[in-house]
């Protein structure tokens, strides 16, 4: 054991590595180092370092938060169980390794996959060494990726339990709004009424897929010398089978066309100015020259798998009240001091804003 400290999450790196050998198996393996990943904001990640015959193993550990985790959240187990059945299919994802449920271990439940080598793509600064025949070619490797995950065969795989499919977004509709129930740290004009506007605009039934749950350039591994290659899909921990436009409802709120650059997307009207009460949260990634706007990655999609997105402006909504959702769980841990790392002061300011955007999306569409 050479590892001198310790990340938060990890409370007892002997503990760790008295499970990992017995777990993995092979050479006595000494756990050398763990660096906490920065960029999670719901689950927590880690690099760890292993060493076995004097060769290092990157291998990557994945853990809930800490504190104030909700009930039917961050299922690591759930987790794990979606990875290994991907594992060899079309949509790249890290190796598996193994799963511990075990809670004296590091304290939660927790497993372990494959470290893969590749960048995470969040600001413009970062997409800002692509060329613009790159980026191009990146949004449409987003587009094809999103379709291929759509396009599992979730019997073959293994994945038909993952979730009941019909009544999708009647259940995430009542399942956001018990979290929201568990989160909420103060009145947030017009989410009341977002909820009933969503409730009485409900589509129709609809096929059912795979779902990642949170789809979007940063939770995706890269490369891109000489021409951007997708490494791995990352962060499965909202997966289930359910209504595909919601997949690409949600990539939409996240994707930034030129000039809407620092806050979470409009989806009608003319650009504002920045919202400093979203800028925490908000991605530019693709607003780099090159990129798709976002109604030609809408587009991209429909051709790719045929489905009538006419509706997608409801999807958006939805997208942008399931991220409210989200980031009040995330501002109330970190009132409640359970958070690791910065930033997250911004989420709670986030949460009125994107109802606000909700609101607009689905007055757009009358």
């Amino acid at each position: 054991m050479t590892v001198s400290s310790s990340p938060p999450g990890i409370p007892n790196p002997v503990r760790l590595e008295g499970w990992l050998n017995d777990t993995i198996g092979g050479e006595p393996s000494e756990l050398a180092d763990i660096q906490l990943i920065a960029g999670g904001r719901s689950n927590l990640t880690y690099r760890l370092t292993v060493e076995q015959a004097g060769q290092p193993r990157l291998l990557v550990l994945r853990r809930p938060p800490l504190g104030h985790v909700l009930p039917t959240a961050h299922d690591m187990g759930r987790e794990y169980r979606v990875l290994s059945a991907l594992s060899g299919t079309r949509v790249p994802v890290a190796r598996p390794v193994a799963f511990c449920d075990d809670t004296e271990v590091i304290g939660a439940p927790f497993y372990l996959m494959e470290h893969v080598p590749g960048a995470v793509l969040r600001t413009r600064q970062d997409t800002a060494v692509l060329t613009e025949v790159q980026a191009r070619e990146l949004s449409e490797g987003l587009a094809d990726m999103l379709a291929a995950i759509h396009g599992v065969n979730i019997e073959a795989v293994g994945l038909a339990g993952l979730g009941r499919g019909t009544g999708y977004l009647r259940r995430q509709l009542d399942r956001w709004q018990r979290q929201w129930d568990l989160s909420v740290t103060r009145d947030v004009p017009g989410y009341g009424e977002l909820v009933a506007r969503l409730t009485d605009r409900l589509p129709a039934e609809g096929e059912a897929t795979l779902v990642h749950g949170d789809f979007r350039l940063d939770n995706l591994l890269v490369t891109v010398d000489p021409r951007p290659r997708i490494m791995a899909v990352v962060d499965w921990e909202m997966a289930t089978i359910g209504d595909p436009l919601a997949d690409l409802g949600l990539t939409l709120v996240y994707w930034t066309d030129p000039g809407e650059e620092g806050w979470l997307n409009p989806a009608a009207g003319t650009p504002e100015p920045p919202d400093p009460a979203v800028r925490g949260v908000s991605t530019d990634a693709t607003a780099s020259p090159g990129f798709l706007s976002r109604a030609e990655f809408a587009a991209a999609y429909a051709e790719r798998t045929g489905r009538d997105i006419s509706r997608i402006a409801y999807y958006v909504a939805f997208g942008y009240f399931k991220l409210a959702v989200v980031l009040e769980g995330i501002n109330a841990r970190y009132l409640q001091h359970q958070t690791v790392g910065e930033g997250f002061d911004q989420d709670g300011l986030a949460v009125p804003a994107l109802v606000t955007r909700a609101h607009e999306v689905l007055d757009a569409d009358l």
